[in-house]
């Protein structure tokens, strides 16, 4: 298998959460050498709309017309790479990029999605708290929600229920008390439960088969840095205990890569701003360079 050709794209929004420091993630990760350790090019940098901090009336989101914006924006950045034969690595940013990137797949065919996050953003508009896209992500792609985020360019769903893995999620008794939607049977998860139970290396494995199927031209990885420990992912702006450890991140995105199916990644939620020494972001940076480039 021939090593995939890295490129990294920006991709700084917040239009689906606020300003609280996500979208200084790349320059986070740039800073700590992930463009060096990879051998990447840079493809350049989606600068996002202004945040509206009012919540929309009829769609009750934050920032409904900003989100498809700039998501078809997005997917033509990422889809400029996938034309070079490159493997995209989007830097966030909130969740919401989730939609551009999987818009960019959208337009060329059917694609599945590993979705590693400590939540499920499975939340529907009137249940989140905020109006925030970013808890609703998954919910969205997989085309539940007002149509000027779920419709994009006609194609709705973005994702087939049957075609996304939701690994490493660990929120399940507090999404129910807020009244989230539940997340469809068709939609394959391993929670961390079942990861703890079956080991990191097995459930990857798991979750990489089922995407890895003969209808699927190949899958998207997208990583939420929550769903790393608390102990050693602090650096994000909905904390919860427990997670995956370094060394299981790596065992799932070695795993993901060596299929020779994963096309691409978005990074999500690391917060510098809470991460005043740096070695946070140089950790996750170590680990997304072990996992990606074995």
């Amino acid at each position: 298998m021939t090593a995939p050709r890295f490129a990294i794209v920006e991709a700084p929004s917040i239009l689906g959460l606020r300003p609280t420091g996500v979208e200084f993630l790349p320059e986070a990760l740039l800073e700590a050498g992930l463009a060096e350790k990879l051998n990447a090019r840079h493809a350049g940098r989606v600068t996002p709309p202004p945040h509206d901090a009012l919540r929309d009336r009829e769609t009750m989101m934050l920032n409904p017309a900003g989100i498809r914006d700039y998501s078809i924006e997005l997917a033509d950045a990422v889809g400029s790479v996938l034309d070079r034969g490159e493997f995209p690595i989007v830097l966030g940013g909130d969740c919401s990029i989730l939609l551009g990137n999987l818009l960019a797949l959208r337009r060329r065919g059917r694609y599945g999605l590993l979705f590693m996050d400590g939540h499920a953003d499975f939340y529907q508009p009137e249940a989140e708290p905020t109006g925030e896209g970013a808890s609703m992500d998954l919910a969205l792609a997989t085309g539940r929600g007002p149509d000027i985020v779920t419709d994009l360019e006609g194609r709705r769903p973005l994702m087939r229920d049957e075609d996304a893995v939701l690994f490493g999620q660990r929120d399940a008794e507090m999404a129910e008390q807020y009244g989230s939607q539940p997340v469809p049977e068709r939609l394959r998860t391993i929670d961390l439960v079942e990861i703890r139970r079956v080991g990191a290396g097995a459930a990857a494995t798991g979750a990489v088969a089922h995407l890895t199927r003969d209808e699927l031209a190949g899958f998207w990885l997208h990583l939420d840095a929550d769903v790393l420990d608390d102990a050693i992912m602090p650096a994000v702006d909905y904390r919860m205990p427990d997670g995956l450890a370094w060394d299981e991140l790596t065992t799932v995105l070695r795993t993901a890569v060596a299929s020779g199916r994963a096309i691409g990644i978005e990074v999500t939620i690391f917060n510098p701003r809470l991460d005043r020494s740096g070695q946070i972001a140089e950790a996750l940076t170590r680990t997304l360079a072990d996992g990606l480039a074995s």
